[in-house]
């Protein structure tokens, strides 16, 4: 082991320096996954108990070590309860980012291992947009190309039925017994309508309704990603790892959708939704200013 400098008794080496950097930034991603929900207050709560918890120990205070302790030691359990769904969200994106990843390029070194094409005809899924969006009627149409998310398919009407705009545009008709919900299309197919999804904890900007909630929700919890057409204003919107790309133009659709499906990082186009508020909230602070 490396001596890099001694301070008292303290002596830091290699190993310490790389052990300190590491937490950092584990505690950096941690603090980006709960960033705007309840569960980041939830977190700075246990971890300033931990952090006590340490001093306590250090200074041999062996009553209140004790007592917080056995805190930790329960709380270790209530933590992976209360934190369940940021847990599995967590895990999620350390299984696309693996080398085990379908999408990792190592697998292309093996012979048996083929790469599926996920990419279908997505002009109905546009034509659809363009004619929902001039009617202002509200539409929230999951697309997914690595599962078919049986999990939230069965929770709506499963259908199986072939993409066309037609269907999306009878399924999101305000008089239809399937409009409310959401679609999810798998692999040029409507596998289900009228589908749950989960909503969103995070703090997300007033303008967003339900739909918009659901859409990053969705986003958080899969890979997947999710058009949302506006009731209010026809305007259209795309969500990401809960990320959000708001009032899209219909080619930036297109664009978007084919990069996903052809398995090209699509990331860098969505906007992370405080980062969105803030760029709001600047913009309608200049006219105030200047006035």
């Amino acid at each position: 082991m490396i001596l890099l400098f001694k301070i008292g008794f303290l002596e830091v080496s290699i190993v310490n320096m790389v052990d300190i950097a590491l937490v950092a930034a584990l505690l950096y991603q941690v603090y980006k996954l709960l960033r705007g929900s309840v569960a980041i207050k939830i977190f700075l709560g246990f971890l300033s108990i931990y952090l006590i918890y340490l001093l306590v120990r250090a200074l041999q205070m062996e009553l209140l070590s004790s007592i917080l302790g056995q805190f930790m030691g329960v709380g270790v359990i209530a933590a992976i309860i209360i934190f369940a769904p940021e847990i599995r969200k967590f895990l999620l994106i350390i299984g696309r980012s693996s080398f085990l990843s379908s999408d990792n390029i190592w697998k292309d070194l093996f012979f048996f291992w083929r790469k599926r094409d996920s990419s279908f005809n997505i002009s109905p899924i546009i034509d659809a947009s363009k004619t929902l969006a001039g009617s202002n009627t509200g539409a929230l149409i999951v697309l997914s190309k690595s599962t078919e998310l049986k999990f939230y398919a069965e929770s709506g009407d499963i259908l199986d039925a072939e993409l066309s705009k037609r269907l999306l545009i009878s399924i999101f008709n305000k008089y239809s017994p399937l409009h409310d919900g959401a679609v999810i299309i798998h692999n040029g197919k409507i596998k289900a309508a009228r589908c749950i999804l989960p909503v969103t904890e995070r703090e997300v900007p007033a303008q967003f309704g339900l739909r918009h909630r659901a859409a990053i929700g969705m986003s958080e919890a899969t890979d997947a990603i999710v058009l949302v057409v506006s009731e209010e204003t026809g305007q259209l919107s795309m969500t990401k790892n809960g990320k959000i790309l708001h009032n899209m133009s219909f080619q930036e659709i297109r664009e978007t959708i084919n990069e996903y499906l052809n398995n090209e990082d699509v990331d860098d186009r969505f906007e992370d939704i405080q980062e969105y508020q803030f760029q709001k909230k600047r913009k309608l602070e200049i006219p105030t200013k200047a006035s």
